[in-house]
């Protein structure tokens, strides 16, 4: 349900997004530095959905290949 309700993200987001991937040596490392800009992947039907912590608001569908 929260999938459908947002959209995709701004490209500056996207932009942070990748260069902490890039950063990370795993996954879960990247959504521990996510932490640190008050981010966090939630996993909801199948999709990955960026939020703002600590109250979980949706930011945007994350794109296929940060999945």
């Amino acid at each position: 349900m929260l999938a459908q309700q947002v959209t995709t993200m701004d490209d500056g987001i996207l932009s942070l997004l990748r260069e902490e991937r890039r950063k990370a040596l795993s996954t879960r490392e990247w959504q521990f530095r996510l932490r640190g800009y008050g981010l966090a992947v939630q996993d909801e039907d199948g999709a990955k959905i960026l939020t703002r912590l600590p109250r979980g608001e949706a930011i945007g569908v994350l794109p296929a290949d940060m999945a």
